[in-house]
């Protein structure tokens, strides 16, 4: 059994507790809420008119659920570096990047300067191999440190593939994955995704959550940082469990990190028990680091999952890992196929995003970040908020918790009415953090600590009016 964990975060994240806090009034957040949602609609009218003009063709008028939210989204027409502007003509600092897939900027110029270039002369798809995608394959090993590697078109596939992968070499085929975690839409995956606590039974021995649309098979769900059930879990059951699919740094509920020791000891776990390791760094990726977060922690995954950041806004996805594992594909215990896998539009895409992404780059950009997350800190402070910061890397969020945040549970007691304050605060002030309460933001290689410091300004205004 590996050693009793503190509550004390791995080294490679930033979290910054306050020593002391004071409440904020529910009724003047009310108050606030009621307030900037008038100037909300007051100011969007035009994204309020797209919205119901799309809702009569794409349901909810939007191409992915999480884009809406009541009464309407925003409707962007045009983004450039670290700004977007919507279709009433407001301009927007850009504080979601795609949840990370426009880590090098909107229209980054080398990267539009290598797609061009493949569309007049070298081709939009092949369906066959090339030495474009060989030519990317070879950075990314190198980059990650992978044995071998596939490209796909999303994180979905990947993470499905990825099981998938694990099941043929295991010979077995359930699944352990973290309660509240989200890894695309496979079925196995789709398991207490943010689930309703009335139903998720025990906080240290959560029930699994299947919704009515999934056949998931067997699948066992666990609390991030809790070694003691996962132990558990896999010594009942590993004569089942063919993997165990983990976010190292959890990033679809805000930003989790994980204990000290944390991923060491899962690492050993699956080892112990014959469970293959997959690291989900589809939102992680280059925003955690110039290798990913699996580098930067210090571990080894059998298996990793890979988008968003590597493709400078172009649809790419991969997964690879361990010879081992991956001569399941060569061998096809696992067939992979994708028509537009590897195509050279995406490969010129990719190709300019390894170059732009060097150690020095995304330093850079961690400092700005680093910068901020500290000026934020001081705010809390200043003002006694009930919250606290958290970083990876390149990403960062502001928590409204006096109180660190270790698990789904731990999320679910944060302050969500105050969060959604904060988020529609900084949009009626042109600064768009991403919408949902439960991500982060991110500072590509486009943005300036000036284009920080907004964010920063926004903040202060709304901690004063909090406090008046």
């Amino acid at each position: 059994m590996p050693a009793t964990l503190t509550s004390k975060h791995d080294s490679a994240g930033w979290r910054n507790i306050p020593k002391t806090s004071k409440p904020v009034d529910p009724k003047r957040v009310a108050e606030l809420l009621a307030q900037e949602w008038a100037m909300f609609e007051a100011t969007t009218k035009a994204s309020g008119e797209h919205n119901l003009k799309a809702s009569k063709v794409l349901p909810l008028g939007v191409t992915s659920s999480f884009q809406h939210w009541d009464p309407y989204p925003i409707s962007i027409v045009s983004a450039k570096g670290a700004y977007l502007t919507d279709v009433d003509g407001r301009k927007l600092l850009d504080m979601s990047m795609g949840f990370g897939a426009m880590l090098v900027g909107h229209l980054n110029p080398k990267v539009m300067r290598k797609v061009k270039k493949a569309i007049r002369s070298t081709g939009t798809l092949f369906v066959t191999p090339s030495p474009t995608a060989t030519d990317v394959a070879e950075k990314f090993q190198r980059r990650f440190k992978l044995d071998m590697l596939r490209f796909t078109n999303s994180g979905t596939e990947s993470t499905m593939y990825a099981i998938r992968t694990a099941r043929a070499v295991k010979k077995k085929n359930g699944v352990i994955k973290i309660e509240g975690g989200y890894h695309g839409g496979y079925d196995p995956l789709q398991v207490s995704v943010k689930p309703h606590l009335d139903d998720a039974g025990h906080a240290e021995a959560p029930t699994a959550q299947v919704p009515p649309d999934v056949e998931a098979g067997d699948v066992w769900v666990v609390p991030y940082n809790n070694l003691e059930r996962l132990e558990e879990i896999m010594r009942d059951h590993s004569e089942k469990i063919a993997c165990f699919m983990i976010e190292p740094v959890i990033e679809n509920l805000s930003i989790i990190l994980p204990d000290e020791g944390y991923l060491k000891a899962v690492r050993e776990l699956c080892d112990e028990y014959d469970v293959a390791l997959i690291f989900d760094e589809v939102k992680t990726g280059l925003t955690a680091g110039v290798a990913g977060a699996a580098a930067r922690i210090g571990v080894t995954p059998d298996l990793i999952t890979l988008a968003k950041s590597i493709g400078g806004g172009f649809p790419l996805a991969a997964f690879g890992g361990k010879q081992e594992y991956m001569d399941a594909v060569v061998d096809n215990r696992m067939a992979h196929f994708g028509t537009y896998n590897g195509n050279p539009l995406v490969m010129a895409a990719a190709e300019a995003v390894d170059e732009i992404c060097t150690p020095e780059a995304l330093a850079s950009a961690e400092a700005i970040n680093n910068a901020t997350l500290a000026k934020l800190d001081e705010i809390i402070v200043k003002y006694d908020l009930p919250a606290h910061t958290i970083g990876l890397g390149v990403k960062g969020a502001l928590i409204w918790s006096p109180e660190a945040v270790r698990n789904y549970r731990d999320y679910k007691a944060t302050d969500f009415e105050t969060a959604e304050l904060a988020w529609l605060w900084g949009l009626n002030r042109g600064v768009l953090t991403p919408p949902g309460l439960d991500e982060q933001w991110l500072v590509s290689l486009a943005h300036t600590q000036k284009d920080m410091d907004k964010m920063v300004r926004s903040t202060e205004e709304l901690a004063k009016a909090l406090r008046s």
